[in-house]
């Protein structure tokens, strides 16, 4: 348990911050609807962010963006690299088993962060580069994360995706829909994209299935299966492929419980 209440000036700019990095060039509505936190309260944490250098207003337009110096505050995040690693020759061999491409992702509040891709760089359909962040309750990877993680990790993150318009977010706002979703997750061991989402990343032309990689029975990350429609349908990709996925996932988390333990050992 923490020795002091939480300082919430800091979470309050810690939020602000949040969601200045998400948007491209964000307004003070667009940071009070994502936070919802009064337009003063914003204006002030803004100035604040600008004063640390974290946060410059554009000169041609009332927005703000954030600065280089941001990147110092990811210097020693490292989670994502320790999944990379370990999931790299895992997800090179499904990709020659099965053919199609992955993802796999780390959980970062209101989103996963792509770890690695197996997906062909320049490919216009499946292209994606690791860091992208993708939505925690559009994607499979997110919700595969989120039926299977802490319990105070899936609230805080149920939280922060209410507060966005996103259609794939209204769950979120409905705490026994978003219950009874999760729950059916756990229950069938996949999650599947959210199809409005799928309709705007890929023309409704691409899907997914998701699965969470385990260590001491909660996710530390998720890992995915992209597929074509026209290809093949959901059901059939989940008779032919879920448990080839799961069975990877397996093979990243053994790697990354080895890898603890020779770390820890060293």
């Amino acid at each position: 348990m923490p020795s002091y209440e939480p300082v919430t000036a800091l979470l309050r700019g810690l939020d602000v911050l949040r969601a200045v990095n998400r948007l491209d060039g964000a307004s003070v509505k667009d940071i009070h609807r994502l936070t919802g936190l009064n337009q003063p309260a914003v204006v002030r944490m803004l100035e604040t962010l600008i004063h640390a250098g974290l946060v410059v207003r554009q000169r041609d337009q009332a927005v703000y963006v954030p600065t280089g110096r941001t990147l110092e505050l990811s210097a020693g995040y490292a989670a994502h690299r320790e999944v990379g690693i370990a999931a790299t020759p895992v997800m090179e061999a499904l990709r020659r088993s099965i053919g199609w491409p992955s993802d796999v992702g780390v959980f970062d509040g209101d989103a996963m962060v792509v770890a690695h891709t197996s997906r062909v760089e320049g490919r216009l359909l499946f292209g994606r580069r690791p860091g992208y962040r993708a939505p925690i309750l559009a994607t499979s990877l997110g919700r595969a994360f989120l039926a299977f993680c802490e319990p105070a990790e899936r609230e805080r993150s149920l939280q922060l995706a209410a507060r966005s318009p996103e259609p794939w977010n209204e769950l979120a706002r409905d705490p026994q829909r978003a219950d009874a979703a999760l729950r059916a997750v756990r229950e069938a061991g996949f999650a599947v994209m959210d199809d409005a989402y799928a309709a705007r990343e890929y023309g409704g032309l691409a899907s997914a299935i998701g699965v969470p990689v385990l260590l001491g029975g909660h996710a530390i990350a998720a890992l995915n299966l992209m597929y074509l429609n026209e290809a093949a349908q959901r059901d059939e990709v989940v008779r032919r492929f879920l448990p080839v996925l799961q069975e990877a996932a397996r093979e990243v988390s053994e790697a990354l419980g080895k890898s603890r333990r020779g770390g820890a050992a060293a």
